[in-house]
């Protein structure tokens, strides 16, 4: 149902004691609802990470309602770069083991010792400094559209796989300056706290993440290092954040940074898909899957009913994509 009134897309994480998530989870699904929010919210031992959007009319009671709990008193709250207010469309609170999927064994190290938040200014600086190693602690999905000059943006399709890569790229160069960055912060402080235990000395992460980068270089009038979208994992799949498109269709290779999902909801992949192949595939990734899509639902719910198990491999990676470019060719 159409809405009458404007959104505000927002993020925010902390690392927090949590003594009890599933009491906090049923609390703030019950208020947030009341106030028709939208959004995912992780809720773990260790903290809080959420993505949400909230009717412009209940903002100021949303706010009220979330710094009146100490845990979340003063939290900083980043708004999206693009918000046309279609980011989320159902309610999701959730308890998870950690709020984010690391793999680390956090009782190893002492998750505190951060590296150096840098603001937009101080990050842009620190890029010039020749003894640097820029470092995208993103996946290479999100990296593909949209990075840093001269960032090393590892070929990874989850943050576990992301540490090791990183400490493999670095090979025990700790006299470097490192620079970590990410979509809002969370995954730098993680990455960064990591890094200062295995004997990385001048670790340093981008405050607040690219969003945030992005007001603070509106707000100074500074020089934005930052090329193409960024990703973001919600129904918009990507806030522009500079003309350039460093991306391309991958069925046709043209210029595109268009992130799409198969339309065939049994394969789902994550593929970037420009306005012609989207017409001519039906939204499709590969024949298979647009024959399947052009299927009245009800066909499209027997062919996927009890098969589940046996489909569980067909969706693809995104770093383990098929050829998208050969997948429609015809055969000769």
């Amino acid at each position: 149902m159409k809405e009458d009134f404007h959104r505000i897309t927002i993020s925010f994480y902390r690392y927090v004691i949590i003594d009890k998530p599933d009491e906090l989870r049923d609390e703030l699904f019950t208020e947030w609802s009341a106030l028709g929010i939208f959004g995912r919210t992780y809720l773990a031992k260790e903290g809080v990470n959420a993505q949400m959007s909230i009717p412009e009319h209940n903002w100021e009671e949303f706010m009220l309602l979330l710094q009146n709990r100490k845990i979340f008193e003063d939290m900083p709250i980043k708004k999206a770069v693009e918000d046309d207010g279609k980011s989320f469309y159902k309610l999701k609170v959730k308890v998870r083991k950690k709020i984010v999927a690391d793999g680390l064994d956090d009782g190893t190290f002492d998750v505190t010792n951060v590296g150096n938040h840098l603001s937009a200014k101080e990050f842009n600086t620190a890029m010039k400094d020749p003894n640097s190693v820029i470092i995208d602690m993103r996946n290479h999905y999100e990296s593909e559209v949209g990075h840093f000059e001269g960032a090393i943006c590892p070929e990874v399709d989850t943050f576990r796989e992301e540490l090791p890569e990183v400490e493999k790229i670095l090979n025990d160069q700790k006299d470097k300056k490192v620079l970590l960055y990410c979509t809002g912060g969370i995954r730098c402080e993680k990455a960064s706290a990591y890094l200062k235990h295995k004997g990385y000395e001048d670790v340093n992460q981008l405050h607040g993440g690219i969003i945030d980068y992005v007001r603070q270089i509106k707000a100074e009038k500074l020089e934005n290092k930052f090329k193409g979208k960024n990703f973001v994992f919600d129904e918009r799949l990507g806030e522009r954040i500079s003309e350039e498109i460093i991306s391309e269709c991958h069925q046709c290779g043209t210029a595109c940074d268009t992130h799409t999902n198969c339309s065939n909801d049994d394969c789902h992949l994550l593929f970037i898909q420009c306005d012609t192949c989207a017409k001519t595939y039906n939204g499709a990734c590969k024949p298979e899957c647009q024959e399947i899509a052009a299927l009245p639902i009800e066909e499209q719910r027997k062919l996927r009913k009890g098969k589940r198990k046996e489909n569980a491999h067909s969706v693809f990676k995104s770093r383990l994509r098929p050829n998208l470019k050969e997948v429609f060719k015809p055969t000769e």
